[in-house]
């Protein structure tokens, strides 16, 4: 069965559709929450809720985005709502422990990490999702406004300053060179 055919059937209540659009979609939502909440534990847990709201809201389901992105809105909008909850300052040490951790279990297991995720790790959540949504994902900054409730400027002034902030840590930015360095270069 198509994905299409699947949601259809699961609008009338179709368990085995649900089923089927859980198999196909949890992976990837997981993985993707993996990379805004820099927490497995958590990722989890927000990717069940996700599927939870999403059984309870199928019918508002319309269509006119691909339903991993109808996910991924849902995921961002759950995380957004924990993370405002919660409101207390992060520890850093504790972030970078978890980040550690995080990093092994996936090496361990063969799957990706890289010092730009890390990098990513120590970034708000405001600035993080949607440099992930961006750049890991490819959306579009209209979409992104759209799923995370703020306008596309506003994205896009978060993706740069967040990419720059990447670089800074990465060490990726460009360090001028003094004239006395240009000019031994040059020669």
């Amino acid at each position: 069965m198509e994905e299409k055919d699947l949601i259809i059937s699961a609008k009338r209540g179709d368990q085995l559709a649900f089923a089927m659009l859980f198999k196909n979609n949890y992976p990837f939502l997981v993985k993707y929450l993996i990379k805004i909440t820099m927490n497995p534990d958590t990722a989890e847990e927000l990717a069940q809720e996700t599927m939870a709201k999403c059984v309870e809201k199928i019918g508002m389901f319309n269509g006119k985005a691909k339903f991993s992105s109808w996910l991924i809105s849902i995921a961002t909008n759950l995380f957004i709502d924990q993370q405002r909850k919660s409101q207390r300052e992060k520890n850093w040490k504790y972030q970078e422990e978890t980040s550690r951790r995080m990093k092994w279990q996936l090496e361990s297991r063969n799957e990706e990490w890289n010092d730009a995720l890390s990098a990513l790790g120590k970034l708000k959540e405001d600035i993080r999702i949607p440099i992930i949504l961006k750049h890991y994902y490819g959306y579009s900054y209209e979409e992104i406004g759209e799923m995370m409730k703020i306008s596309a400027g506003t994205v896009k002034s978060r993706v740069h300053n967040g990419i720059m902030a990447v670089r800074e840590e990465l060490k990726l930015h460009d360090e001028p060179k003094s004239a006395a360095a240009r000019t031994r270069t040059s020669r």
